[in-house]
């Protein structure tokens, strides 16, 4: 600014004279000097004027937070994306199963904590394909975001439960199966990709049915990765009890710990066994059944595999907890409700 509006001009002002004399030997040389220094007065008064102005701006306060905070949320999605690919080329270690994780989750305030918490377990653990399977018609946003900044393989799946089939405002937990349908989109999707030639072990590996609020044990994923058919072990905080676990005899399951309905087929936890991918493709018409009765969806399934004389007991026979059935509170939005109808509520494009 200061070379535009103070040293060209006088430049001009200084060269001025020197060039004069040439133009004087020519016909009207008076009146071209007269206009050129009417020209320099007129560039020097803008000169100022815009001097003045850009002093001005100098001294004004500049609010650049909107845009230091819309880079540094474009850094961070490149960097998760960068994160996801490497995680994506990288090859996968040329000794372990690759364990495929499979995560129904559904819309609500808690999901992206949920998701987040959960993958932070998951990155830390080799050779693992997180499969998470939205209960929605189509995939969101939020859940594509946490999958890419968790920089781990993983598939992002939809499929929405029918609405004869879901749970309605104050009914209990237990009442009907859910995420059954999600469950088997992920076991779909498996079968596809192995009958396409696009798993990365091939049939070598094994299925996990990981909910999205559960705690699990980085220990846990060692214990099941070579698992033969089904292998099993406790649930801590589940059915009302501090655990159920397998009872084990001679390296052999041979029934239950539970409290509830012991004469199940399988009274056990979604989060209390893991099937092997081999077995999986074994048997097409495995799934679960959305319309089995309560506490028979782990059944539904397993029937179809395994008998008890089947299951492979780990964590030290079935007597070390390593995954926690933990629900997080639903949260009491009471004075978020309040502000909103002030017009006063927290601002909807911050996603929580």
């Amino acid at each position: 600014y200061l070379s535009i509006y103070i040293f060209l001009p006088i430049c001009m002002y200084v060269c001025m004279p020197a060039c004069l004399p040439l133009w004087v030997c020519a016909p009207g040389a008076m009146r071209l000097k007269v206009k050129l220094k009417t020209v320099f007065v007129m560039y020097f008064m803008v000169s100022l004027l815009g001097l003045m102005y850009t002093l001005l701006q100098l001294g004004q306060h500049c609010d650049c937070r909107k845009d230091v905070q819309s880079q540094d949320r474009t850094i961070s999605r490149l960097q998760g994306e960068l994160r996801s690919l490497k995680a994506r080329t990288e090859p996968p270690h040329p000794l372990l199963p690759t364990i495929y994780v499979i995560t129904p989750t559904y819309a609500r305030l808690v999901q992206k904590a949920e998701l987040v918490r959960l993958s932070q377990a998951l990155r830390q653990v080799p050779s693992l394909h997180w499969v998470v399977v939205e209960d929605a018609p189509v995939l969101s946003s939020l859940v594509s975001g946490v999958l890419h900044a968790a920089g781990l393989p993983h598939t992002q799946l939809c499929t929405a439960t029918p609405p004869q089939l879901k749970l309605h405002e104050g009914d209990p937990n237990w009442l009907k199966p859910r995420g059954a349908e999600q469950r088997n989109e992920g076991l779909r999707w498996l079968r596809e990709q192995a009958a396409a030639g696009k798993l990365v072990r091939g049939e070598e590996g094994v299925v996990y049915f990981a909910d999205d609020d559960n705690t699990y044990s980085l220990e846990l994923f060692e214990e099941m990765r070579h698992t033969q058919r089904v292998s099993v072990w406790p649930v801590g905080l589940v059915g009302a009890m501090r655990l159920e676990r397998p009872l084990v005899e001679g390296g052999r399951v041979v029934g239950f710990h539970t409290g509830w309905r012991p004469t199940r087929p399988f009274p056990m936890d979604m989060a209390g066994f893991a099937v092997s991918l081999r077995l999986v493709l074994a048997h097409p018409e495995a799934h679960f059944d959305s319309a089995a009765q309560m506490g028979m969806l782990e059944s539904s399934f397993l029937q179809s595999l395994v008998t008890l004389e089947d299951l492979e007991p780990r964590a030290d026979l079935c007597t070390k907890v390593l995954v926690w059935h933990t629900r997080t509170e639903k949260p009491k939005m009471k004075r978020e409700e309040a502000l909103q109808k002030q017009g006063l509520g927290s601002d909807p494009d911050i996603e929580v």
